[in-house]
């Protein structure tokens, strides 16, 4: 059996629908399993053990051209089955158009006369962690081509792989970026693409590199994509001392390797926060207006820190229209403290 899976479009959404790629490969372990995503993705899933190829594509200005054209490609490679994690019409219709006889996915969009399959979305989706979505349309998988209810999965694993091989060039870099090999790493997640309101102040991410580097001693790094770069040079342009900047410096593919060898991450809601604790590396989040009990890094390696006295948080504001008090409030001594029990063990 060949089976695809369209991968989500977020960095976040992509590590948390790791567990449901994981489960689909222990229910058909003899199916060749092929991730269906955007390019960037494909730094995420470059070493995972759970499919069998990467299939990636771009987006153009067009999207009927882009749906014409996967659609012919992935008609030629003859699947059985589609999983469609994203909600979107487009992900529906290319399945479709693809020929692809088995199509799964949830009625969103108006897109439900595209699919073969279409669960009720369960009432819990806006109370219960992201990933158990995911693994719900997988359960629904199993049940339609293995012709039983599936047994209750274990504990969702959102673990990842990164090679010996990027390893030892992100080590590489950060010896060329001016690191002191013999000091712990932490790893700064100064900016948040899709919404302002995530962002800890600046001046905040600033106060505390300087006092992880002048009473932890360890070496501080700033990471993100290109469009974080300015958040990421203000914060440096604050500290005393200053952070190495890999900020807009790395693909995603580098980034992944770069978190899986720093020892710390501290970052606001985005998705090198999903990332690192997937790679077994301690991480705190700062949470403002989003929702931890759907969002957060499902993983034991990832902490969050919140103001649980702001009446108004979770809002799910890109842009305060306030005083910003969900992320203010917290203090750099506040996160301070939470780094360094983390990086001693406690």
């Amino acid at each position: 059996m060949k089976i695809l899976v369209r991968g989500t479009n977020w960095i976040g959404d992509a590590v948390m629908a790791i567990p449901a790629l994981r489960r689909l490969r222990r229910a058909f372990p003899d199916a060749e399993i092929s991730l269906h995503t955007r390019s960037w993705a494909e730094g995420i899933f470059r070493d995972a053990d759970f499919i069998d190829e990467i299939l990636t594509f771009d987006k153009t200005s067009s999207k009927i051209t882009d749906a014409i054209r996967e659609a012919r490609r992935l008609r030629e490679l003859k699947f059985d089955a589609a999983v469609l994690l994203p909600n979107s019409f487009e992900s529906a219709l290319v399945a479709k158009l693809a020929g692809i006889p088995k199509r799964y996915g949830y009625a969103r969009d108006a897109r439900g006369f595209l699919l073969t399959t279409a669960p009720k979305i369960p009432d819990w989706k806006n109370t219960r962690h992201e990933v158990y979505y995911y693994l719900n349309l997988i359960a629904e998988v199993e049940k339609d081509l293995l012709g039983d209810s599936p047994a209750p999965d274990a504990e969702p694993e959102t673990d990842l792989n990164v090679s010996v091989e990027r390893r030892s060039q992100a080590r590489k870099m950060f010896l060329e970026t001016g690191l002191d090999p013999e000091k712990d790493v932490v790893a700064l997640g100064v900016g948040s693409t899709n919404s302002r309101a995530k962002r800890w102040p600046a001046a905040s991410y600033a106060a505390l590199n300087d006092r992880l580097q002048e009473d932890l001693k360890v070496n501080v790094v700033l990471v993100g994509g290109k469009d974080e770069g300015e958040v990421s040079q203000e914060v440096s342009d604050l500290s005393r001392n200053k952070p190495a900047i890999l900020t807009g410096k790395t693909d995603l593919a580098e980034a992944v390797a770069v978190l899986a060898e720093a020892d710390l991450l501290i970052s606001n809601d985005m998705g090198l926060a999903h990332i690192a604790p997937a790679l077994a590396t301690k991480t705190l989040v700062i949470f403002g207006p989003t929702k931890p009990e759907t969002t957060r890094p499902f993983s034991d390696n990832a902490e969050i820190i919140r103001r649980t006295d702001v009446e108004c948080s979770p809002c799910m504001l890109r842009d305060c229209p306030i005083d910003h008090r969900c992320m203010t409030w917290i203090t750099p001594d506040d996160v301070f403290k939470r780094a360094a029990a983390l990086l001693s063990g406690r």
